[in-house]
């Protein structure tokens, strides 16, 4: 693996030279800039392996910037920053291709941490991706289109049409998706992976694609 190069992008420049300080103290190559039109600038003529994206960004705004990464189908990794708190947002900025996400205020360790682990997965040439007649899932960016129209789905929803899409047409349990899509956890007489079905057939629409066997599982229709 070649040197890391990251790009900052934070309009607290204080911050944003902390952040860069500490990644360079471990061997990074860093550019720092500090609102979104900078930043478009920067990814339109270098390849960053990864971008450290404030979302709240003057001039244009951090989803923008990371819209615009993903629609380019660069292999570059997005870790967004957010004073968010709050779930949707984190959510979106997820929905929308970012591969991470920290909260502010957070400990420059652990972004260093993510940095090294996303950089890692930034090195593959191509992202992979599943198709199934006119769907396609693009699992690294946690995107799902049909008809290239883009379908938001949650964590579950994808995780279990991904279940059903690597299984190629075969019957999968109800018991299957639960130990592949929850966690060991998840009361294996629980109603999740029949309510999760429900709201994934109505997101994926017409036709519908997905096939229930009473009493054996589920299967993608041909």
């Amino acid at each position: 693996m070649g040197r890391m190069r990251v790009l900052v992008v934070e309009d607290e420049e204080m911050l944003a030279e902390a952040i860069a300080e500490g990644l360079r103290q471990q061997a990074m190559a860093v550019d720092v800039c500090f609102d979104g039109a900078a930043a478009l600038e920067r990814v339109a003529v270098n390849r960053y392996d990864i971008v450290v994206l404030d979302r709240d960004l003057p001039h244009v705004h951090g989803d923008q910037v990371c819209q615009t990464l993903v629609s380019s189908h660069s292999t570059t990794r997005v870790i967004m920053l957010t004073a968010a708190r709050n779930v949707m947002e984190r959510v979106h900025g997820l929905g929308i291709g970012a591969d991470d996400y920290l909260t502010k205020p957070f400990a420059l360790a652990e972004l260093v941490a993510r940095v090294h682990a996303l950089g890692r997965r930034a090195q593959p040439a191509l992202p992979p991706v599943l198709r199934w007649g006119d769907i396609e899932m693009n699992v690294p960016r946690h995107q799902v289109s049909r008809e290239d129209r883009f379908i938001y789905l949650s964590r579950k929803e994808f995780a279990v049409l991904e279940v059903l899409m690597r299984a190629n047409g075969s019957v999968v349990s109800a018991e299957e998706l639960l130990e592949q899509a929850w966690d060991e956890h998840i009361d294996p007489f629980t109603n999740a992976v029949r309510v999760t079905m429900v709201t994934l057939r109505r997101k994926l629409g017409l036709p519908a694609v997905i096939r229930t066997l009473p009493g054996v599982g589920y299967q993608l229709a041909g």
